[in-house]
């Protein structure tokens, strides 16, 4: 049994929509979904902001690399276009933590990086994670840290630019 943490986020055309997509795809493989926020983009380039959840799912026949093609196919079927790196995007999916049954998985490869290697400095994402898993941990530099604490340790302006959007339904 594979369990998998994903970030899904999208700045263009009916937002909402664009995550409902996700949590409807991935169907009876959805264990949690975090309520919606909205968000302002991170990574410098000028663009609408984001709204943004988590979804935790499990899916015995799937391990990490199952998990990134099951990612790309529901951005490519959002019309994802890859033109600037950070830039606006109908969806993005990442994978920001994978479990195989107890065991985290670590993976550095050059498609596929686990887990997520800044997902530490992005509140978009904690904020949600926490939100449908408060005992949540995250490997950073190779030790298994409270979610919390990684959120805790970020400016409080970070923090206070994830703001309550509604939900989607689970």
């Amino acid at each position: 049994m594979s369990t998998v943490v994903l970030s899904i986020g999208s700045n263009l055309g009916d937002r909402r929509a664009r995550l409902q997509s996700v949590v409807d795809e991935l169907a009876e493989t959805v264990r949690a979904v975090s309520p919606v926020y909205e968000t302002e983009p991170w990574g410098g380039v000028e663009q609408g902001p984001f709204l943004n959840a988590v979804v935790i799912a499990e899916d015995p026949a799937l391990d990490a690399s199952g998990w990134l093609r099951r990612a790309q196919d529901l951005e490519n079927a959002a019309e994802r276009v890859r033109v600037e790196r950070w830039g606006p995007r109908t969806l993005d999916v990442d994978l920001i933590t994978c479990r195989a049954g107890e065991r985290e998985v670590i993976c550095s490869e050059a498609d596929l990086t686990l887990p997520h290697p800044r997902a530490h400095q992005r509140a978009f994402v904690l904020v949600p994670w926490l939100a449908v898993e408060p005992d949540a941990t995250l490997t950073v530099d190779g030790v298994a840290r409270p979610v919390r604490e990684l959120l805790a340790e970020l400016d409080a302006d970070e923090r206070d630019g994830v703001r309550p959007a509604g939900g989607i339904r689970g």
